[in-house]
């Protein structure tokens, strides 16, 4: 029992007390509702006269006897009598954000390394402007507090400013907060580190160094070995500091974003009524969105709606919703996100500011250093270093593909800089020197794929490297013939689109080809040759079946498409508009006409001696026949097919194309053999037939051969491998886009394991 009338230090005494009820700082904090912050000051001795109602909270969460009630009491009232004005501690730990909210992930990961003597001491949180990396380590810091007897520091690099602290200056402010008089200070800065470092080796503290410049500012305030524990925010990712832990911040999750409005909104006074802000959780969500869930763009948002109580949300949400007006009205008092931005624009050099506003122009999410040449003129190593420059300061991030994409908000500071900073006519002739690299190398990567090869202005060194960019730009390339189409560029437009025929083939599922055919028709038709829209027709019908899955649609392009090359005299493309209708009517089961049209497509293709067109010609003859119930015949037709893919006197001229059709011809060999209960040649087949589609890259060919072995495996009683193959079949649909296909291997594992699909 302790004796009240000898009054000890209140701050031994209460930790004294919380040790003896076992509770955390954190948990007394959350039973007192005093906040932790407060306690941790207290235990050490920052405050030594707490008022008698915060004692009288604590003593009720510890559940203390009335002595130990009144022991406690007079520690702090004695402690009021005996403390004198003192000067705060230098580097003292901020306040934290009261409403903090989300990143639970991003504080453990901080106060991993305290537990864990194994990791780095030096943990460096970096990202973009507004994402909150201060509030993060400051709140992290007060939960964290009592995990560091000797307390915690905090000190402000200032990075951003013209001129940062150097580090003579901040060893000087570290050192005095740790303890050490003015008149002691070492005046050399080698001797200020290496006093810095000696003392942190003996004291388990916490330094927070926030708003880093670089490198060179931050080694000398880094610890050598023993307890000295180091938090670094900085807009730069501080990639040369060796031997740190690092926590790149991303925008808050959705969820989070929004709880975060709500309980900056919580302040208001009054009751939320119906319709105000705080009630409308849905005008709420947008707002985050609008915002980016960037922790900045969200706060100043909630002070607005603070300071305008006749604000709804929604209305808030309207005026946000205006891309021109909206950094500007993302403005409160001093808070401007424009300002965070423009912070980090004014570190860049000239060249790398111009490069950074004319990305603003690239119409899709993503973008490499390709596009950052076109629109600069500047050749590839130098964009890539200053795109590596924007990266390190957060004004960019990248992708899971390694590309890289604006935030929301940092794009449209980036089209305001643009707007403020070049004429109309530097914009515009960006704008058009970058469409035209893009159109161009679209069709070069398109031709990379054609019967003939690729195109006398070779762009990519294979096959495979084309696919990846066409791929990659698919967003900015169809932006840039959109462009075309709209100025009239006609020519242009269906020669690009031509380029594109056979490549379509191996990216079926992208959902734009209907699109890409569309405007090439449209063009080809303005430039009045027949035959040419006949072609053109052909491709949409092709993408409105196989990619939308359109038949009705299909079939009735493609039987315009036989007119229009009828009335143009081509016979050739008559013949592909044919085989295009025959293909929508085996999907429309209307296997009679299907026949006729293939049959008459496979007769006028080997009549012009067109050797890339017949074979598929017969593969949609032996649909019609698998689906007439003539399966034999099917396997008649396609082993025709595969004579002529083999016999070099009638096999197509490029390898890639015998590749794609062989493999379409095997599976549905493959398919046609299942029918006949011959599942053992079926599973060779399609064996055979993924083995192509693996070789040529194409996870759609993969995907159909591997869900028809899986089916093969399973009449033939394997179901061991039945079941290894539709899980691959799987994977390989969804990587190839094909839903439908997914769903299909899906719900036939559910079915052979005896589970739900799904």
């Amino acid at each position: 029992m302790m004796d009240p009338q000898e009054p000890q230090a209140f701050g031994p005494l209460l930790r004294a007390h919380r040790h003896t009820a076992d509770l955390t700082l954190e948990e007394l904090s959350e039973h007192s509702g005093v906040s932790g912050r407060a306690i941790g000051d207290m235990e050490r001795g920052h405050s030594r006269g707490p008022q008698p109602r915060t004692v009288a909270a604590l003593a009720e969460a510890l559940a203390l006897s009335s002595e130990d009630t009144a022991a406690l009491l007079a520690a702090a009232r004695s402690g009021r009598r005996r403390q004198r004005p003192v000067a705060a501690r230098p580097c003292e730990l901020p306040s934290p954000v009261p409403d903090f909210t989300g990143r639970e992930a991003e504080v453990d990961w901080l106060g991993r390394a305290i537990a864990n003597p194994r990791l780095p001491r030096v943990s460096i949180v970096s990202g973009a402007p507004g994402l909150g990396k201060t509030a993060l380590v400051l709140h992290a810091g007060e939960r964290l507090t009592e995990r560091f007897a000797d307390g915690c520091l905090f000190l402000d690099l200032r990075g951003l400013d013209s001129e940062p602290l150097t580090p003579h200056e901040a060893l000087g402010r570290l050192l005095r907060a740790l303890g050490l008089r003015e008149r002691d200070l070492p005046t050399e800065t080698d001797e200020r580190q290496a006093l810095y470092r000696r003392l942190l080796k003996d004291q388990d503290v916490l330094v927070v160094l926030d708003n880093a410049a670089h490198e060179g500012q931050l080694r000398a305030l880094l610890p050598g070995p023993g307890h000295g524990t180091v938090w670094v925010t900085s807009r730069r990712t501080l990639t040369g500091i060796e031997h740190a832990r690092r926590l790149v911040l991303k925008p808050l999750p959705a969820a989070a974003a929004t709880t975060l409005l709500g309980a900056i909104l919580a302040l208001r006074d009054d009751e939320p009524q119906d319709g105000s802000a705080a009630a409308d959780p849905s005008a709420l969500a947008r707002i985050a969105d609008l915002c980016g869930n960037l922790p900045l763009a969200l706060r100043i948002a909630g002070n607005r709606l603070l300071s305008r109580p006749a604000w709804s949300a929604r209305s808030l949400a309207d005026r946000l919703g205006d891309e021109e007006l909206r950094l500007g009205r993302l403005a409160a008092g001093d808070l401007r996100i424009r300002s965070a931005f423009q912070l980090s624009y004014e570190q860049l050099a000239k060249p790398t500011r111009r490069l950074f506003r004319r990305l603003a122009l690239v119409p899709g999410p993503d973008f490499d250093a390709g596009l950052g040449s076109a629109l600069t003129g500047l050749a590839r190593g130098p964009v890539e270093e200053m795109l590596d420059e924007l990266l390190e300061l957060g004004l960019l991030s990248t992708t899971t593909a390694d590309r890289m994409l604006f935030h929301d908000l940092i794009r449209l500071f980036a089209r305001e800089r643009l707007d403020e900073e070049e004429s109309p006519q530097d914009r515009r002739a960006a704008e058009t020197a970058m469409h035209s690299w893009l159109l161009h190398s679209a069709e070069a990567g398109g031709c990379c794929f054609q019967p003939e090869g690729p195109c006398s202005d070779p762009v990519f060194d294979t096959p495979r490297a084309a696919q990846a960019w066409l791929e990659a730009e698919s967003a900015n390339w169809l932006a840039a013939l959109r462009t075309a189409a709209e100025d009239g560029r006609h020519t242009e437009v269906v020669r690009v689109a031509e380029s594109m025929h056979w490549f379509s083939d191996r990216w079926m599922y992208w959902g734009h080809w209907h699109e890409v055919f569309g405007l090439s028709r449209a063009a080809a038709h303005a430039l009045g040759d027949r035959a040419l829209e006949a072609a053109h027709a052909s491709y949409l019908a092709w993408a409105q079946y196989y990619c939308m899955n359109r038949p009705h649609e299909a079939l009735a392009i493609a039987e315009e498409a036989i007119e229009l090359a009828h009335l143009g005299g081509d016979r050739l493309q008559e013949a592909w508009a044919a085989f295009y209708a025959a293909a929508a009517a085996v999907g429309l089961r209307r296997l009679s006409a299907a026949i006729d049209l293939a049959r008459r497509s496979a007769e006028l293709f080997a009549a012009a001696g067109d050797r890339e067109g017949r074979p598929q010609a017969l593969l949609a003859l032996a649909g019609a026949e698998y689906y007439q119930g003539e399966a034999t015949a099917a396997v008649a037709t396609l082993d025709t097919v595969i004579g002529l893919l083999t016999d070099p006197a009638t096999a197509p001229a490029t390898p890639h194309i015998v590749d794609f059709t062989m493999a379409n011809a095997l599976s549905q060999k493959a398919e046609s053999l299942l029918a006949l209960d011959r599942p053992d040649d079926a599973e060779r087949a399609y064996s055979d037939a993924r083995s192509l589609g693996t070789r040529l890259g194409v996870p759609m060919l993969q995907a159909i051969a591997a869900l028809g072995q899986a089916r093969a495996l399973n009449a033939l009683g394997d179901r061991e491998r039945a079941l290894a193959t539709v899980r691959e079949a799987i994977a390989l649909a969804e990587a190839a886009g094909d839903t439908a296909r997914k769903t299909e291997a899906v719900e036939l594992l559910g079915n052979w394991t005896g589970t739900p699909a799904g």
